[in-house]
């Protein structure tokens, strides 16, 4: 097996030892090493030919990336990012030092929280309390059963219900973005309401998640999170300060 060029797993400061116990993506597993640029260094392995998405892989991704974390400032890279060749990261480093400094500076200390948030979907019975038109609509569902009332009533409820959670989003939003030191929002995920990341102080990791739980339990009959983290600082890292190129994944 022959590589097929430089993977590369984030950018850290110099002279950084890696931690020990970890490997890199491929089969078997590549050796790690560092490239280093001035004030910055890069976090790479030979890449293995044909590299797709295996549990494997991610998993080894992943968790390099925590066991940086752990032990400083990070840019992650998402998983798949390849560079033909050493000389290229580091023309990339050299060209972007400044900025990778700047960024792992500001990210100094501080870990990713993702919180989603989508509609309640047990309930029904509090919507029908609130919302008049709903009972309307499910009173003539039960009079005159049938197809078109049943669609009408149906698609008012999903309305509602991401109504009301998209409301309690933007509450949730204004609890939680004063505990955090920047905010990011994430791409479009189906029928989610709220995909946003917050860059936390590892310190207040465990306290950002407990209150947006108590949230959660306080607004139970509007929203439900799906809370991830700490994790990697990917929302707050542009991708655009190492030129890569994604494998086929």
């Amino acid at each position: 097996m022959t590589a097929d060029g430089v993977y590369v797993y984030a950018i850290i400061r110099a002279r950084r030892r890696l931690p020990k116990g970890v490997s890199g993506v491929g089969s078997p597993a590549a050796p790690l090493r560092t490239i280093e640029q001035g004030q910055v260094a890069a976090v790479v392995s030979e890449a293995p030919p044909k590299l797709r998405a295996r549990r494997r892989d991610l998993l080894a991704h992943q968790d390099l990336l925590l066991r940086l974390s752990d032990q400083g400032p990070v840019l992650p890279m998402r998983f798949g990012m390849v560079a033909p060749d050493e000389e290229t990261v580091c023309g990339q480093l050299a060209a972007g030092e400044a900025d990778h400094v700047a960024a792992l500076e500001h990210l100094s200390g501080g870990v990713e929280v993702n919180v989603k948030a989508f509609p309640a979907q047990h309930a029904l019975r509090s919507l029908l309390v609130d919302d008049k038109k709903l009972r309307r609509l499910r009173d003539e569902a039960l009079r005159r059963p049938g197809y078109e009332a049943n669609l009408r009533l149906g698609e008012a409820v999903a309305a509602a219900l991401e109504s009301r959670a998209a409301e309690a989003g933007r509450g949730l939003l204004r609890e939680l973005t004063p505990r955090a030191r920047a905010v990011a929002s994430g791409p479009e995920v189906q029928g989610c309401v709220l995909n946003m990341s917050f860059l936390v102080d590892r310190g207040d990791s465990d306290d950002f998640r407990s209150a947006a739980e108590q949230f959660a339990e306080t607004h139970s009959e509007r929203v439900e999170l799906r809370l991830a983290g700490p994790l990697p600082c990917y929302s707050f890292v542009s991708a655009e300060g190492t030129r890569v190129r994604t494998a086929g994944v």
